[in-house]
C-alpha cells in the first residue's frame, strides 16, 4: 500500500515543508503550519507542470529583436493618482492598494470608479465587506452614482468570475483580497493559499482581457501588507496609504510600479466630499505666520516635486535619562545628528530631552533635512525664533561638513514661489536666483549665521 503524502505549508509567509513543525523555519513565528489537503496539492502540482510546459515551447531571442510594449494608459479622473501610476491607469494591470484602516482606501477607488464610469467605462466594484446598500451611502456622499458603475457584494471568487465573464467591464476594483475565497482551495479566507490563488486567478483575467484591477489590501502591525510576501511580487503596482487618520492629508506612495517611476507621491485631503486631491500644497505642511522657536522651515522633494515642511523641536532639562524621540524622522539619525552637536559644539545635550517633529503627518526620509533639523534644535535650545523668511537645505555628515542637496534649483524656485526671500545652503546656487543665499559649509557657521 502506497504512503500517503502529505504537505504542511506555513500560513504566515507560505513556505512549504514535507512534515509539521511547530516553528516555521522560514518566518519563526509558531503554530502555523497547516497540513494541506489533497486537493490543494494536486492544484499546485498542475500549476508547476503548466508553468514548466509553457516554458518549454517559449526560445530564447536576441534582446536586439524583441519589440517594445506599447503602453498606453487612460485618466483616472485623479490627476494625484495619475501621479503616482506614472501618468494614468495601464489596461491590463494589476495593482494593490494597502494602508491603516480608515484612511481612505475604499473612500478613494469608489470614487475614481465614479469618475470612469462618468467617462462611459463598464466598472465592476467589488466588496466582500460591506453590502451594496451601504457602498450606495458612500457614492452619494461622493457623487459617485452613474448607471456605468455597478456594485457586487461577494466573497465567492467563481462568483466574481463569472460576473465578469458575463459583462465588458473595463474597470474592477476589489474591496478586499482578504475577504474573497476560492472553492478550489478550501481554506479560511485571508489565508496564505487562497490569497495566493485568487490573485493569480485575478492576474490571468487581467492580462488575458486587459482589464485594469484594483486590489485593496490589508495591512499587519508593522504596516506591511497581511498575506504572503508573493502578493507584491506578483501585481504590478504596489500602493500605500501614509499619513494620520486624525488628518486631513493623506499621502499615497509607490512602493513598486512596473509602468513608471516609484519616486512619486499623491497627496489627497479627506473632507465631506470624500478624498479628493489637494489642490495647493502652500500652507499644508508649514504655518508661516506663526513661526516661533523651535521652529526651521526647509524643502524636501517628493518624486518631482518639491514641498515646503516645517521642522519642529523641543530641547528640555531632562529629569534622570535624556529621551530622543521623532515622528517623521528616522530616530538613528537624530541620534547622529546629536552627537555631532555635542562633539562640535560642545553643546550638552546628553543632560536634555530632544523631540523632533515634521508637521503634516509627512515623513521625511533624504538627508536634505539635516541642516533644518539642527537649526531647529538650536532654536528650541537657545529659545530663539529663527527668521520666517529663511529656509534650511543640506546634508550633514559625520564631520560637521554640510554636502550638497540635488535639486537645489527646483528647490530655490519652490521657495520663491510661496514668498520666501532667504536660503541657507550648503553651495552656491548655478542658475541666477532672486533668493538671497547664505553658504554654510560646516555646522559651526551656521551658529554663527543664527
Amino acid at each position: 500500500m502506497a504512503k500517503k503524502k502529505t504537505l504542511f505549508e506555513c500560513q504566515a509567509c507560505g513556505f512549504q515543508s514535507p512534515r509539521w513543525m511547530g516553528k516555521c523555519t522560514s518566518c519563526n513565528e509558531w503554530e502555523t503550519m497547516v497540513e494541506l489537503t489533497t486537493d490543494q496539492i494536486k492544484f499546485l502540482k498542475e500549476t508547476a507542470s503548466s508553468s514548466s510546459s509553457a516554458a518549454a515551447l517559449r526560445k530564447a531571442m536576441p534582446i536586439t529583436e524583441v519589440s517594445e510594449d506599447n503602453i498606453t494608459r487612460f485618466p483616472s479622473g485623479s490627476k494625484e493618482l495619475d501621479l503616482v501610476l506614472g501618468g494614468g491607469v495601464v489596461p491590463g494591470s494589476l495593482t494593490l492598494i494597502g494602508g491603516s484602516p480608515g484612511i481612505g482606501k475604499s473612500t478613494l477607488l469608489l470614487k475614481i470608479a465614479g469618475n470612469l464610469a462618468k467617462q462611459r467605462k463598464k466598472v465592476l466594484y467589488v466588496s466582500g465587506e460591506e453590502s451594496a446598500g451601504q457602498i450606495k451611502l458612500r457614492a452619494n456622499r461622493l457623487d459617485a452614482n452613474h448607471e456605468n458603475l455597478y456594485l457586487l457584494s461577494e466573497i465567492n471568487l467563481s462568483s466574481v468570475i463569472t460576473e465578469i465573464a458575463n459583462e465588458p467591464y473595463e474597470f474592477i476594483v476589489i474591496d478586499s483580497i482578504q475577504t474573497l475565497y476560492s472553492e478550489e482551495t478550501p481554506s479560511a479566507p485571508g489565508s496564505v493559499t487562497q490569497v495566493r490563488t485568487i490573485t493569480f486567478e485575478l492576474m490571468r483575467i487581467a492580462k488575458s482581457q486587459h482589464i485594469p484591477i484594483f486590489i485593496i489590501g490589508h495591512i499587519t502591525k508593522d504596516g506591511s501588507i497581511a498575506g504572503p510576501r508573493v502578493l507584491e511580487h506578483m501585481v504590478d503596482t504596489v500602493l500605500y496609504f501614509e499619513g494620520d487618520t486624525n488628518s486631513e492629508l493623506r499621502l499615497l506612495r509607490g512602493f513598486k510600479n512596473r509602468f513608471g517611476s516609484t519616486n512619486e507621491v499623491g497627496i489627497f485631503e479627506m473632507n465631506k466630499e470624500g478624498l479628493n486631491d489637494a489642490k495647493s500644497m502652500a500652507g499644508k505642511f508649514f504655518n508661516k505666520e506663526k513661526l516661533q522657536s523651535g521652529s526651521a522651515l526647509t524643502v524636501i522633494m517628493e518624486g518631482s516635486r518639491p514641498i515646503i515642511v516645517e521642522v519642529q523641536a523641543l530641547v528640555s532639562e531632562a529629569y534622570g535619562h535624556a529621551k530622543r524621540s521623532s515622528t517623521g524622522f528616522d530616530n538613528n539619525r537624530l541620534g547622529m545628528l546629536l552627537a555631532l552637536l555635542e562633539k562640535k559644539l560642545d553643546l550638552p545635550l546628553g543632560t536634555y530631552d530632544v523631540f523632533i517633529n515634521i508637521s503634516g503627518g509627512i515623513k521625511v526620509s533624504e538627508p536634505s533635512a539635516d541642516l533644518a533639523i539642527i537649526a531647529a534644535i538650536l532654536s528650541s535650545y537657545r529659545d530663539r525664533e529663527l527668521s520666517a523668511e529663511t529656509l534650511f537645505l543640506g546634508e550633514v555628515s559625520l564631520t560637521g561638513e554640510i554636502r550638497e542637496v540635488s535639486g537645489l534649483t527646483q528647490r530655490l524656485k519652490e521657495i520663491e514661489t510661496q514668498g520666501f526671500t532667504k536660503a541657507v545652503i550648503p553651495n552656491k546656487p548655478i542658475e541666477k536666483s532672486n533668493i538671497k543665499c547664505f553658504v554654510a559649509d560646516e555646522v559651526s557657521k551656521v551658529v554663527e549665521w543664527m
